[in-house]
């Protein structure tokens, strides 16, 4: 009877805690709105960070408080088990269970040390059902035949943003002709049953996306969104998107997570997923802010696919990395990468500055170019699950984050990644035209991170991927740096014949130094591939380009990315 007093007092705190964390949450991400209204971009960053940072604070709190209630003295086996039926009978009325589920994963896993998984004590699998179909507590439908400007403009009055316009009757006009283009005869007058739209803005950066679907008389779905910017001059529709490739990068791995206020998660996945059915929960999970519970969802895939009797973690594509080794299972979208414990010069960092490097790319704005990373602490995995070469340099490269228990083998700390197709294997075999638009959007890329004060460092090609829709992105970041790190020079003339013969530099190099002219060699091999890079993007090989930019942020200037083709934008003269 003690025991189960004591269970459902520490299953209180807990939830209360989630309480706490919820309401948090939500208060941060309603700000948003206020935010877009008046262009309060920098105060809109400050929010994107505080919101980062809340879950850990609150799970902190909630440990120190479990911690005082229960002693330091091991609990039995069954006081786990009842302090997780009763904190299921506390959550089980609220809309969004599986986002509780998690946070008292990563309560009781700190408080009683938990390696692994235990169903009875923890929710490795969740205890609630997903919603499988959105109703109207996430969206509006509007039952119109024809995509019109009125309907365009209503849709965009629903969403409340008190916002000026500087023309919304033009925005809607150029919508409704881009979106009845691109819809083809399924647009026509007839093709159309409903639109329904979310209730809920999704603010990111500078934009405000309203994000719909088209219920076409075939049966189909189709995704509409609507970027909306706002500048000093108002704001305007800048971009009407209808393609599911579109609202995959627009919900991208790589983009910053949306502030979006809903009272309904579950129901607004569902939604979004009947408009990217090729995106995990975990993925739309974190895109809208809820990365804790995206990791949880990321590993109850895993451990479903590892349940395949062949299944086995084996090296990762393209070349073996000196700071990580990478590995996949061949069925399952994602990498792993551990950290070495040591690396072989040149490289001369350590393994607490690339874990920092890891998470300045978790709280900086991603902008599209860096694949969003999830750390995991204490996986355990079955040894026949990893194919022997490639667990036998675990052991001998990175000890530090392995333990090997029996039959057993416990990662203590690794990382995360979508998997991608390194860029220098993906040139080796696409044909002229791909290899040709993907080197032109690595220089986008660099150009994009650059934007936001981000320097790749390391500019090999095989440190950037190709996503499955085409989008070059960077992934290796224990050279990455915030530009204002980076002193951009000319690189000296030579004085005479041997300077230029010389291995050595002719002239003092300082430890932020950077020569941009060097980028060339180092990035592409000389050849067509080379003279494409250099036709667009050869201002990247000048010292005064990287300088200005610099200037731009020093300044205070939030430069504008979007996370779509410049050809899609509505206003473009």
């Amino acid at each position: 009877m003690v025991l189960k007093y004591i269970a459902g007092e520490a299953a209180e705190i807990t939830f209360e805690a989630f309480c706490a964390y919820d309401y948090h949450f939500r208060s941060i991400t309603r700000r948003a709105r206020s935010r877009f209204r008046y262009c309060a971009w920098s105060e809109a960053q400050g929010d994107e960070q505080e919101r980062l940072n809340i879950y850990q604070r609150v799970v902190d709190s909630a440990v120190e408080g479990l911690r005082a209630v229960l002693g330091a003295d091991p609990f039995p086996r069954e006081f786990g088990i009842e302090m997780r039926r009763a904190y299921n009978e506390l959550i089980a009325d609220r809309p969004d269970p599986q986002i509780a589920e998690t946070f008292y994963n990563s309560v009781i896993r700190r408080v009683f040390r938990i390696v692994g998984g235990d169903a009875a004590i923890q929710f490795v699998t969740s205890d609630h059902a997903y919603c499988k179909e959105a109703t109207g507590n996430v969206f509006r439908s509007y039952e119109e035949p024809l995509i019109t400007p009125d309907l365009i403009a209503g849709m965009v009055h629903d969403l409340n943003l008190h916002t000026r316009f500087r023309d919304l009757e033009l925005d809607s006009r150029l919508c409704a002709e881009a979106i009845r283009k691109d819809l083809g005869e399924a647009g026509a007058a007839g093709g159309i049953r409903a639109i329904e739209a979310a209730r809920s803005v999704f603010f990111r950066n500078k934009g405000a996306y309203l994000v719909a679907r088209i219920r076409l008389e075939s049966g189909e779905l189709a995704p509409l969104i609507l970027a909306i910017v706002h500048d000093s001059d108002g704001a305007h529709i800048d971009a009407a998107l209808t393609r599911q490739d579109e609202a995959s990068n627009v919900f991208s791995f790589t983009q910053a997570y949306f502030q979006v206020e809903t009272k309904f998660p579950g129901e607004l996945l569902a939604f979004l997923h009947s408009i990217m059915p090729f995106k995990t929960r975990g993925e739309l999970y974190n895109s809208i802010g809820y990365d804790r519970h995206g990791k949880t969802e990321l590993y109850r895939d895993l451990i479903r696919e590892l349940e395949v009797p062949d299944a086995r973690f084996v090296y990762a594509e393209g070349k073996r990395g000196m700071v990580m080794i990478v590995f996949t299972l061949p069925s399952y979208p994602i990498v792993f990468k551990l950290i070495r414990d040591r690396f072989k010069p040149p490289k001369q960092t350590s393994r607490e500055e690339v874990m920092q490097k890891y998470r300045l790319v978790f709280t900086h704005d991603r902008v599209g170019r860096l694949a969003d990373a999830a750390e995991f602490e204490h996986l355990q995995f079955r040894r026949e699950c990893f194919e022997p070469a490639l667990l036998e340099e675990l052991l001998e490269e990175a000890g530090k984050s392995v333990l090997v228990e029996g039959n057993r083998i416990i990662l203590k700390h690794l990382y995360t990644e979508r998997r991608v197709r390194p860029l220098d294997v993906y040139l080796a075999e696409a044909g002229e035209a791909a290899a040709h638009d993907a080197i032109i959007d690595c220089g986008r890329a660099i150009k994009d991170l650059a934007a936001t004060n981000i320097f790749p460092g390391d500019l090999l090609l095989k440190n950037f991927g190709v996503t499955r829709h085409g989008r070059v992105i960077f992934y290796d970041y224990d050279e990455l740096c915030l530009l204002h790190q980076c002193n951009f020079r000319a690189m000296p003339p030579a004085r005479s014949i041997d300077d230029e013969m010389s291995p050595d530099p002719w002239f003092s190099v300082g430890e932020s130094d950077i020569f941009p002219e060097e980028f060339v060699k180092l990035m592409i091999p000389a050849g067509p591939l080379r003279e494409v890079f250099k036709a667009h993007h050869g201002d990247l090989f000048d010292w005064e380009f990287w300088r200005e930019i610099q200037r731009k942020h020093q300044a205070g200037e939030i430069m504008d990315v979007f996370p779509y083709r410049n050809h899609r934008r509505l206003h473009l003269s």
